[in-house]
């Protein structure tokens, strides 16, 4: 009987876009009915839901989504099948409470997270004695009201209403469920909601969620009060700006964060993007959907929509990527930000890393020639000939430490790797030259040749982002196309979200002389060193590279 229990519990590939409900409710009926007639069985199952909760939410749990009423073959009541990434999350959050440490989860909109947050809640209580999961939000409205599927406690209270008896542990909605409150006779646990400036304040929580937290109107007074109730505080919000506690906490490198993009989400695809993209305020879009602390911030040099065009652009435009294998490192100390290598293959950025150069190597503290070692390796591993690093401030070491390492190399017959520096406050390429689209030279129009490159990398992606447009339109490649002067970045790779995001945070600014200048960290947001990386790979460094095309942007300089 066991075996063939397991057996029907086995979770097949499901499809999200069109989904069908019907086999996952008979699938949940068989199993019901292999418990009634060996109910020892419920015990061993319960056992592997206390430590696998998503699978318990995956096998019994069930959403309500208002706006497929009156859809053809679909109803509000669906089971809750979790999204690889939803998983993830759900697994994100165990650890977190498993280390007895904070976390934060940055999301696009519509990614079910205050559902997740809910049922896990539930589950854990219905799971482990004696712990109390908190929950607050900005109004109480969004915590607790009577019949408003919006509110947390109602997706709590749904969750546990289609809970199957054996597993609901003697959880009744009417002795077990008040305002803000749910309480699990059989653990002894509880689940209580709180809202507004009292959040915090109702006692020690083994969990404490805060949902939406970009958006408290008093975040500093919470931040005081949940210090002293949970060693686990989540912080679960859309982004909403740099000037509050939710985005000075995203980029707190001590607290670990998960990201949950709209692309992680199957259901959605590059056509409900570009809908949602001609239906929004481009504000709305960058900040509510592709996560962008800085969507409200004049002067972006790089658009979020021209970003998200050049994710695996070459598929859908035919494109095959040649031409040399190189990389650039930007460096870091043993601060908050981070070192990052990006790896490029000709139009093609492959991928990108990043690391924090602090803590202890072979019984010393790490240097930045550790770091430069690592840069190597990475060269190595991406078949690099080259790679370019920011020769500036930090990295004024970094040619000593890399002709160490080719020194080294070499003892062991093993190849070099050419390491050239990247000098972003030294002097324009082509100075003399009129930048296209304009009669200034570029020696009278950038500051350096990081706002140089820079503008040049805003160039790429806008490329990138009418090639595409065109292609949609036309099926054809616009014709003055040059795959030379694009950038196609390459979807899925570890640190594609976070990268991303960083690129569209840089803003461009004008000197005391008129000249363009760059700020990457506009609020004081935290540096992004990954699309620094990017920025140098792909930097101008052949002579004409930045002036040959005539059909180039022209800068608008009463932006």
């Amino acid at each position: 009987m066991m075996n063939a229990v397991v057996a029907d519990v086995i979770r097949p590939t499901f499809d999200y876009k069109n989904p069908d409900y019907l086999p996952v409710w008979q699938k949940r009926a068989r199993i019901l009915q292999a418990l009634s007639q060996d109910p020892s069985l419920v015990a061993d199952f319960k056992v592997h839901y206390k430590f696998h909760p998503w699978d318990f939410i995956n096998d019994w749990g069930v959403t309500i989504d208002p706006r497929v009423a009156g859809v053809p073959g679909r109803t509000p009541l669906m089971p809750f099948i979790l999204m690889p990434r939803q998983v993830d999350w759900c697994k994100w959050l165990f650890e977190r409470w498993q280390k007895k440490e904070p976390g934060l989860t940055e999301k696009s909109r519509d990614c079910g997270v205050s559902w997740l947050f809910m049922t896990m809640a539930v589950t854990l209580c219905l799971h482990w004695a004696n712990i109390n999961i908190g929950v607050g939000s900005a109004k109480e409205d969004k915590v607790d009201r009577s019949g408003d599927p919006d509110c947390l406690f109602y997706k709590g209270r749904k969750f546990l209403q289609y809970i199957p008896p054996c597993f609901r542990n003697g959880w009744h909605p009417k002795r077990n469920s008040q305002h803000m409150v749910l309480t699990f006779p059989w653990t002894e646990s509880s689940i209580t909601g709180e809202a507004g400036d009292n959040i915090g304040r109702g006692g020690r929580t083994a969990i404490y969620g805060v949902d939406e937290s970009a958006h408290v109107e008093r975040p500093k007074l919470i931040d005081a009060s949940l210090s002293a109730t949970t060693d686990c505080r989540i912080d679960i919000s859309s982004v909403n700006g740099t000037a509050n506690s939710f985005a000075e906490r995203a980029f707190n490198p001590a607290i670990p964060k998960f990201t949950f993009h709209w692309r992680d989400d199957p259901r959605k695809d590059q056509a409900w993007y570009d809908r949602k993209c001609a239906e929004l305020d481009p504000v709305v879009v960058a900040q509510e959907i592709d996560i962008s602390y800085t969507a409200s911030v004049e002067g972006i040099i790089i658009p979020q929509t021209h970003v998200q065009a050049a994710l695996d652009a070459d598929i859908l435009l035919g494109l095959t990527p040649s031409g040399a294998r190189t990389g650039a490192m930007d460096v870091a100390d043993q601060g908050k930000d981070k070192c990052a290598y990006a790896s490029k293959h000709g139009f093609l950025l492959e991928d990108v890393r990043s690391w924090r150069g602090i803590g202890m190597i072979n019984g010393r503290e790490w240097e930045i020639a550790d770091s430069v070692v690592k840069a190597f390796g990475y060269a190595d591993e991406w078949k690099h000939t080259a790679f370019v690093y920011d020769a500036d401030g930090l990295g004024a070491t970094v040619r000593g430490d890399a002709r160490e390492v080719n020194d080294a190399r070499a003892k062991e017959n093993i190849r070099r790797v050419l390491v050239t520096p990247f000098r972003g406050s030294g002097a324009v390429l082509n100075p003399e030259k009129a930048f296209p689209g304009t009669e200034r030279k570029a020696i009278d129009y950038f500051e350096n040749f990081k706002a140089q490159a820079w503008w040049w990398l805003r160039i790429l992606f806008r490329n990138t982002y009418r090639a595409v447009q065109h292609f949609k339109e036309h099926g054809t490649l616009p014709p003055d196309f040059d795959e030379s002067e694009i950038i196609v970045i390459r979807d899925g790779t570890p640190e594609v979200r976070r990268l991303c995001m960083e690129l569209s945070q840089p803003v461009w600014i004008q000197s005391k002389t008129g000249k363009v200048c760059v700020d990457k960290t506009p609020d004081d947001v935290s540096s992004p060193n990954l699309a620094d990386a990017v920025m140098m790979a792909f930097a101008p460094r052949k002579l004409g590279v930045v002036v040959k095309s005539h059909h180039l942007e022209q800068h608008d300089e009463t932006q």
